[in-house]
């Protein structure tokens, strides 16, 4: 379904359980709604659940960037009002759990507990540097440049191997995303700067870490685990995209926490 949010047309799918409370996920850069698939099934009967893409993303509108983390921030705000959803609880995965930050600091009462996975709270410069890199080679030679390198960050080379039907699933998502999507959300993260920030939230969260995640690795969660007063950590033999990777114990870390808040 479509809503009309903010100027743009955000795709998005409502499942699970019409009288239970509601719990929100947050795509990775470069995929859908789908790589929820696994989560949205296993919780279908404890929560309504909100799937969405992200503007540039799967069924959403490729607008053009930049974006801001204050756009995407804005979107999750104004689909919950399109959709009359007072508060949320929310699990976002890499700039997922960017945006989850950014909801926190600017709109805590409407987040009832949060889910940060897989993800980082400051750009440093080298980050900002490799962004710069994967830009430029989207903006000439389309999705498929970054399409192998992706693949080899997100899954463990042991997952690769294993010929998992995810693995076909994820590299779709990769080549459907729009340049201007995949660009316009790498803008956002450069800005990145939430963890001078982080210790003044006082508010459940739970942070999932990827052992071989160079990408956003579990120093850096660790830091935030340290900034979040009271924050629960869990860390996955998994790569980046640990939700499908180690779906079920990733649900499992999900279902638990999410069951004490």
């Amino acid at each position: 379904m479509l809503a009309r949010v903010n100027g743009v047309n955000i795709n998005y799918e409502i499942s699970g359980d019409d009288g239970k409370p509601w719990l929100t996920f947050s795509n990775s850069l470069a995929t859908n709604l789908h790589m929820w698939d696994e989560q949205a099934a296993a919780l279908a009967g404890e929560y309504r659940i909100l799937r969405y893409d992200k503007r540039g993303h799967g069924g959403s509108e490729p607008v053009e960037g930049p974006y801001s983390f204050d756009d995407l921030i804005g979107d999750v705000i104004g689909l919950w009002d399109h959709l009359g959803i007072a508060a949320s609880a929310f699990v976002g995965l890499s700039i997922g759990g960017m945006t989850a930050q950014g909801l926190l600091l600017a709109h805590a009462d409407r987040v009832t507990a949060t889910v940060m996975a897989n993800t980082m709270a400051l750009c440093r410069p080298e980050a900002i540097s490799a962004w710069k890199d994967r830009v430029a080679a989207v903006g000439e030679h389309g999705m498929q440049a970054v399409l192998q390198p992706t693949m080899e960050r997100w899954f463990t080379a042991g997952y690769r191997a294993s010929g998992a039907s995810r693995l076909g699933d994820v590299e779709k998502m990769i080549l459907g995303t729009s340049a201007a999507g995949y660009c316009g959300c790498a803008s956002a993260i450069q800005e990145l700067a939430y963890l001078d920030r982080l210790a003044s939230l006082d508010h459940p969260v739970l942070l999932i870490s990827g052992t071989h995640d160079g990408g956003t690795p579990p120093e850096g969660m660790r830091l935030m685990h340290e900034r979040l007063a009271g924050s629960e950590y869990v860390e996955l033999d998994a790569a980046h995209i640990s939700n499908i990777e180690k779906a079920d114990t990733f649900t499992d870390h999900v279902r638990t926490f999410l069951a004490t808040h």
